[in-house]
This record gives structure tokens, sequence and C-alpha cells, in this order.
């Protein structure tokens, strides 16, 4: 079967279209005929690693979500389950020959959740990272819900820092699923736009406007959530907008390895500051979150594409490496891998 693999670390280009035995089905696993593959930073800054060079052994198959077809399943598995349409979540994660960027991925039953029929592959293939990973900083509130659907977010203000990123735009959808007031802030009038289309209320160019100015004009007594993509530059404007017992879920490091922390800021109003990362995430989170994303999938209440904010950017699977570049490049919108 057709793959993709690096044995070094590196930039794009260390990616490889090989040809790859097919992977047998063991206990607890299914394999998955593999319609689209995303692609999300994680996987490249895996590519990357902490230097350039570093030999990779056994060789890794990139990507950790995607979605297709249930082809094969193994012992203790339900029979039933072949055939499923499905979409996959941390394929790739301490799995060498797990990732979705090939014809056939083999995965442990768990992380490979059933797709409605009128749920597109490209949906599928956007689900994992980006929607677990706003799930994730939407429930660690202290008084906040631990479960996000319709009302569970009612009466609470969040704001999402970067609305027009891959988890910006997560975020907002499943904050409005939930009956949240969502504040976003953006940098351009262009990326305004689509956090609009993601459903946001409220809309900051932070380029332009005074964002805490704006967000206590909107939310008086504070915001409950930040979802926080720039925690280095954002550190001490999110201090100044939390409310009382609220949160600022990090889930990127913004390129930088350190932040400043306003300790009072934070000390007075009992604030909470979350570090995110989905592989070491509880285990007693991840049902829930599979099961919320599950439930806005089936209700209709998430969705990709240009019309909901993210523009999609396909590329075939011989052209994994440019995929894997547009990602690193920060392309706006969602870059999927076509496996077929």
């Amino acid at each position: 079967m057709r793959a993709i693999q690096y044995s070094v670390t590196g930039e794009p280009d260390v990616l490889t279209l090989v040809d790859r035995p097919m992977t047998e089905v063991g206990p607890g696993e299914v394999r998955v005929r593999i319609h689209r593959s995303g692609v999300n930073p994680t996987d490249w800054k895996s590519r990357r690693g902490s230097e350039a060079g570093t030999p990779v052994h056994p060789a890794q198959v990139p990507n950790q979500d995607g979605s297709g077809v249930v082809d094969a399943v193994g012992q203790g598995v339900d029979a039933a389950l072949t055939g499923r349409r499905v979409w996959l979540w941390e394929a790739a994660y301490q799995r060498p020959a797990g990732g979705t960027a090939q014809e056939y991925a083999v995965v442990p039953v768990r992380h490979a959740v059933p797709l409605p029929d009128d749920a597109s592959y490209d949906l599928g293939a956007a689900l994992g990272v980006p929607f677990l990973t706003a799930h994730r900083c939407l429930t660690v509130t202290e008084d906040g819900p631990d479960r996000l659907g319709p009302g569970k977010l009612a009466g609470r203000t969040v704001l999402v820092a970067g609305g027009a990123g891959a988890v910006g735009n997560a975020a907002i959808q499943l904050a409005r699923w939930s009956d949240a007031t969502v504040i976003t802030t953006v940098s351009s009038p262009e990326k305004a736009n689509l956090a609009a289309l993601a459903g946001a209320d409220h809309v900051i160019d932070y380029k332009q406007q005074d964002v805490v100015g704006e967000v206590r004009a909107i939310a008086p007594h504070g915001v409950h959530t930040i979802v926080e993509v720039s925690p280095a530059a954002n550190a001490a404007i999110d201090a100044a907008v939390i409310a009382p017992h609220g949160s600022v879920a990090v889930y990127a490091t913004d390129g930088g390895a350190t932040m400043e922390l306003p300790v009072r800021a934070s000390m007075v109003p009992n604030a909470r500051w979350q570090f995110v990362l989905l592989y070491t995430a509880p285990e007693s989170w991840r049902p829930r979150g599979l099961a919320d994303v599950s439930a806005a999938v089936e209700a209709g209440a998430v969705r990709i594409g240009p019309d909901a904010g993210l523009p999609l950017h396909h590329y075939p699977l011989d052209q994994a490496a440019d995929a894997h570049a547009a990602v690193e490049d920060a392309v706006v919108g969602k870059v999927l891998i076509d496996v077929i």
C-alpha cells in the first residue's frame, strides 16, 4: 500500500512516499481504509523534532487525524464495525505505523469513532486535534461544566484568541453550540470575517482595537473562559479580562518557551491558568470529549469549509510534504490530504 513516512527528523522533504506492507490487525484493533488525512501543527512539530537529522526507527507514518471506512477488525472487536465510516484521533501517537498519511491505518478500536452518513470525510479528518483541544479548553473552568452541549455554557462568556485558526474555529463552534456568548480576537478584516462565519458573537481586531476595553464593554464582569493560542503576547490582556474563578486554557506556545504571568491580577479573581496538551490530558476527560464532539457532529452543530470560517486546502498523498509545509507556514484554514 502507498504510505508517507519519515526515517529522520527535519524539513518537509524528509517525508517520502513508499510502498509499505499491509499492517495486520491485532486484538482490539481495527484497520481503516483512509479517505482523508488531516494535518495539524502537532504533526509537523513531531516530524521536525528537537534536532534535524535525528534518526527515526522504525520509520514514522505521520498525521494523527483522519477519516475513512473500517476495512477489518481484530479479535474482540464487533464484526459489525466492518464497513462503518469513522473518524480517527491520535492515530500516530506512540504508533509508528499508525499515522493516517497512508492508504490503510491500524488503530485501537477506541480511536475510531463513528462518522454519521451525512458528515463528510473532510469533516471527519478535521475533528481530532482541533475539536478535542477546543473541548478540553472549554471544560477546565472552576465553576464551569465538564461537558458541552446545548445550554451547558448558557450565561457564560468565552474569549477565543485567534478565532480564524483551526482550534479557534472549533472553540467558537463548540461554545456557540453550548449557548455561550463568544468573543474572539483576530489580526485582520479577512480573519474577522472567518471568525464571524464560525459563529462568534463579537469579533475584535487586536491590531486596530483595544482588546481589554472592548472585552470589558461586552462583559463588564469579565469572561469565564479564555481559549489562548498566544500566551506570551496575551498574558496581561487575559489577566485583565478574566472573571472571578475564570480560566485561561493555554494550548499553544506562541513560538516562545516562556511567558510573564501577572501574578496579582490572576490571584485576585482566583483565576486558573490551565495548560492543555491532548497526549497527556487526564484519561477521565477523554471519554467526555469524544462523546461531546461526536454529539455535536450528530447534531450538525459543527462544520468546516469557507462558509464555516475554515477554508479547505486539499493535497494528494504524494504531495504530503507540501501539505506539511502549508501548515508550518500557518496557512489560514484546514489542510487535508486526499488519500482516495
